[in-house]
């Protein structure tokens, strides 16, 4: 088998007096969707943090695309990309303007080209020419996710990417993720959303208490469960099946009277 993307072992990071991670160690394979389990606190955007190099940790072994994270930062920052929590856009920029501008601070030939094919594959042609600050959190996401992209990078860190969307926006982001992984990209999910990770993830991790205590695949996880009792209810349609439906959008079949 061939080298992970990302490896990790033994990695240790402390605040102060509080240790947030106390020798985290997983493997994320080549064009895996890796998704990263925990609560508010658990120590995640700190794992992000520090593999994409904006923090050092205390101890510990990280190498991504077979970079070393503390030796080689610079050839790791050009293997990577990182979309966070919240869209990292110039508000007084356009959308295209906003493209532009990574495309040459990364040095890619023809950045006006480059932004034009960015903007059709996230359906936002139409408002290329708009102020940023004017996008709705969906777009603002969908272009955050799409300058990512610009470098064509081998690994992408998302950051609890759809925090605050709504559940139309959220789908979409999901469909975005799930188109990069299927060209080969290797992504790295964190997440407080238990359904967003079994929507996407082809492997899952859960961190809790500075480690991972469990990493698997959701069938494997849920073995790791006595059988269910199987009963026989009437299933309620839940808010999101119910809205999503309303609107005319997967997850509901609401007929037009």
């Amino acid at each position: 088998m061939s080298n992970p993307a990302i490896s990790v072992k033994r990695l240790e990071k402390s605040f102060k007096e509080r240790e947030v991670l106390k020798g985290v160690d997983f493997d994320v394979h080549r064009g895996e969707i890796f998704a990263l389990l925990g609560s508010n606190g658990a120590g995640k955007t700190t794992i992000v943090n520090i593999l994409s190099t904006l923090i050092k940790p205390d101890g510990g072994e990280i190498n991504i695309c077979n970079f070393d994270v503390l030796r080689q930062p610079d050839r790791v920052r050009q293997s990577i990309s990182l979309t966070g929590q919240f869209a990292a856009l110039d508000g007084i920029l356009t959308g295209r303007e906003n493209l532009m501008m990574i495309a040459k601070l990364r040095g890619v030939s023809d950045p006006a080209q480059v932004a034009d094919n960015l903007l059709v594959r996230f359906n936002l042609t139409e408002a290329a020419n708009r102020r940023a600050d004017k996008y709705s959190g969906g777009m603002k996401r969908r272009l955050d996710i799409a300058m990512s992209l610009i470098g064509n990078p081998a690994v992408i860190f998302l950051d609890e990417p759809t925090t605050g969307l709504d559940p139309e926006a959220r789908i979409e982001v999901w469909e975005i993720v799930k188109e990069l992984a299927s060209g080969g990209t290797t992504i790295l999910l964190t997440t407080q959303y238990l359904e967003e990770a079994e929507q996407l993830a082809d492997r899952i991790a859960i961190l809790h208490g500075g480690k991972i205590i469990s990493t698997g695949t959701l069938t494997e996880l849920k073995m790791m469960f006595p059988p269910a009792k199987v009963e026989y209810i009437e299933k309620q349609p839940t808010l999101e099946e119910i809205f999503l439906a309303i609107i005319g959008k997967k997850g509901g079949n609401v007929n037009e009277k």
